[in-house]
């Protein structure tokens, strides 16, 4: 209940207040929030992986109920973390003489770049300083409702003074030390937690030479598969911001925003599916497991197309409404979002295979080559194509390089190769109905001319109701479909009791 609620909090308090500091401060402060996140967020590499590895190193020791072995993960945790932080405040300061070349524009009024940057880099500087090796206690023992505890209950506050701060005293200066306050109380209150909840397991002792080796190991394989999505949206951010300017980055960032609202509830709905579906790579044939490939990927995608087509057709009337007709994109952008949107989608499905299945180390190279090349073509195209460069390269990188590879590497470590093709007909098959319902309900969008709220109203009825009749058209009578639905009533529906005799 606590993480359903926690996720609630940081998805919609950032709505309010991303238009608070749009209506109060301007869009030149919601493009340097967006420039401060992706440069730290660039920083960050430097931990991808480790949390992950760490975490997952600790399961079986606490099943073995091993408390020196939990102790000593502990303290190379805590050594990590410390090599980590030093590392990224290192790099941090020797950007500083390099900030201005990533902002193209003025800063706004009475802002100093290198302080507002300081402030941002010892908020992510003191994350890994103040015990953040704590909360991979909790993660382990699977309590990430005491996590989500403390988040909710510090999010909750720091939020409330962000707005409070924002509305009364319009102070940037003071917004961001309530963000640095905030961070390190969620530090300090997780490690209490965990010292509470278990209080025989401190960071002492050594492990042995080829378990630290082994660790390590995990780390490079999962810094790699983590590496794309971090420089895709990093990156970016970073070339909009120094070729294009703040103004145009913040005006970017309110549409993304939208898909990474979206991208979060197609998340939770993927990770709730990867436990059952790692379970039964496990357990089953390759047979079985291909055929349960097929049937989420056809449930899912039939979601993600829908939902595509109710964003592609919403996308203006809502934006109108929340940011303001100054404040808008052409429609061709507005249709490559939609396209971004769909690749991404379909990008996270097939990946929650391969997380599910741990092929981490045949799958490494995938993100990183996707990821340079993103980066190459967004540097080669925003000066002649701006925005569009920026959305296409992403696309390019996801449908001509991720996806592709990734299906290869599905069915050549985890299902029957023979069915590879079979699978890729009907990817394309559900993409072209994703495609085509999407251009129909624009289509027919577009046939009215009305006022926001009655555009909202008419618009969701049509991009909800024909994407699904598309759907229904096509794969309706498919013997798929119906092991699909069978499926979803099994496991949603209690088993009938046996009449007593």
């Amino acid at each position: 209940m606590f993480d359903g609620m926690f996720e609630m909090v940081n998805m919609l308090f950032p709505f309010v207040i991303r238009s608070v500091m749009l209506h109060v401060l301007g869009t030149e402060y919601l493009g340097l929030n967006g420039l401060f996140k992706s440069l730290l967020t660039f920083l960050n590499l430097a931990e991808l992986g480790v949390g992950s590895a760490m975490v997952f190193s600790m399961y079986k020791p606490i099943a073995e109920d091993d408390a020196p072995a939990i102790c000593a993960l502990l303290r190379l945790y805590r050594t990590l973390y410390r090599i980590i932080g030093l590392a990224i405040a290192a790099v941090g300061l020797l950007l500083l003489p390099a900030l201005h070349v990533f902002i193209k524009d003025e800063l706004p009024v009475g802002m100093n770049l290198y302080v507002l940057y300081l402030m941002n880099l010892g908020n992510t500087v003191l994350t890994y300083w103040l015990f953040a090796y704590k909360s991979s206690l909790l993660q382990a023992h699977q309590r990430r409702d005491a996590i989500s505890k403390v988040g909710l209950a510090v999010r909750l506050t720091e939020y409330t003074l962000k707005i409070l701060i924002l509305v009364f005293w319009r102070n940037y200066y003071l917004y961001l030390a309530v963000q640095l306050l905030c961070q390190i109380a969620v530090n300090l209150l997780t490690a209490v937690c965990a010292s509470k909840m278990y209080p025989r397991y401190v960071p002492k002792g050594k492990l042995p030479k080829e378990k630290t080796f082994d660790i390590f190991r995990r780390v490079r394989d999962l810094f790699t598969s983590k590496l794309s999505a971090t420089v895709f949206d990093a990156a970016d951010t970073l070339v909009i911001s120094a070729f294009m300017g703040l103004t145009v980055l913040a005006v970017y960032q309110n549409y993304y925003f939208i898909i990474t609202a979206l991208r979060m509830m197609l998340v939770v709905i993927l990770n709730a599916c990867m436990a059952g579906v790692g379970n039964k790579l496990v357990m089953d044939s390759k047979e079985a497991n291909y055929r349960d490939l097929e049937r989420i990927t056809l449930l899912f995608s039939w979601l993600l197309g829908v939902s595509t087509s109710m964003l592609l057709c919403l996308y203006q009337p809502f934006m109108r409404l929340w940011m303001g007709g100054d404040n808008l994109l052409g429609t061709g952008l507005v249709i490559c979002f939609a396209v971004y949107y769909y690749s991404m989608g379909s990008n996270k499905l097939i990946n929650m295979f391969k997380d599910s299945a741990g092929i981490w180390k045949t799958d490494r190279w995938r993100p990183l080559t996707a990821a340079l090349v993103n980066l190459g073509l967004n540097l080669a195209t925003v000066r002649w194509l701006g925005l569009y460069g920026v959305l296409l390269s992403s696309v390019v990188s996801i449908v001509l390089i991720q996806i592709p590879w990734l299906i290869r590497n599905l069915f050549r470590e985890v299902f029957p190769r023979a069915s590879r093709g079979r699978y890729v007909r009907l990817f394309c098959a559900l993409t072209a109905v994703a495609l085509l319902s999407s251009a129909a309900s624009w289509f027919v969008c577009g046939l009215f001319s009305l006022s926001v709220w009655p555009a909202l109203a008419l618009n969701a009825a049509v991009s909800f109701v024909l994407p699904n009749l598309f759907y229904f058209v096509f794969f309706g009578r498919s013997p798929l479909l119906r092991e699909s639905l069978s499926q979803i009533k099994k496991s949603l529906l209690p088993k009938a009791r046996t009449p007593r005799e």
